[in-house]
């Protein structure tokens, strides 16, 4: 994306023809590739970025879950008897 922002085209297709281009070379030290962003006017250092912001604050808010198990089968009004009688 850096490459595309430097040269305004995709880095890997020939302005000209639209052929591939290939890669020959790798700058990896910092002041030489602060003085190839500096030349066309790039700011050589990344923008900063902000800290990431809270999650909205909800006025509706949904009332905690009660403590227990919400599975749980109410006991029933009768006794019973589950015993088999052969």
């Amino acid at each position: 994306m850096l490459l595309a922002r430097l040269f305004g085209s995709p880095p890997l297709l020939c302005p000209n023809g639209g052929a591939d281009l290939r890669l020959i070379a790798f700058v990896t030290a910092a002041a030489p590739v602060e003085q190839i962003l500096s030349a066309p006017g790039e700011p050589p250092r990344p923008p900063l970025i902000p800290p990431a912001r809270g999650p909205p604050a909800r006025d509706d808010a949904p009332e905690p879950m009660p403590d227990g198990d919400l599975l749980k089968q109410p006991e029933p009004g009768f006794a019973l008897d589950q015993r088999v009688s052969w």
